[in-house]
This record gives C-alpha cells, structure tokens and sequence, in this order.
C-alpha cells in the first residue's frame, strides 16, 4: 500500500467514526432519555 493511500484510509475511517459519533450523540440527545454509563446505572440511580 502506498503511503498516499494509506494517508486517505485513514481519513476515511477517522472521519467516518467521527461522523458516526455525532449522529450517536444526536440522536441520544433528540430521544431525551436519561444517560447511562457502560455498566447500565444511570445518574439518578447512584
């Protein structure tokens, strides 16, 4: 591979996780449900 194309995967994956972020974030922040960290517990459970 050569580094040009190697250069242009990466900012193809780096901006396609970028941009699959946001829409996460988007989306949790439009449904208006309470955030929960990885292990299931939520803010107002602690």
């Amino acid at each position: 591979m050569t580094p040009v194309k190697a250069t242009l995967l990466s900012l193809f994956m780096l901006s396609g996780i970028a941009l699959w972020g946001a829409g996460i974030y988007a989306a949790d922040a439009a449904s208006g449900h309470q955030v929960v960290d990885g292990y299931g517990v939520s803010a107002t459970n602690r």
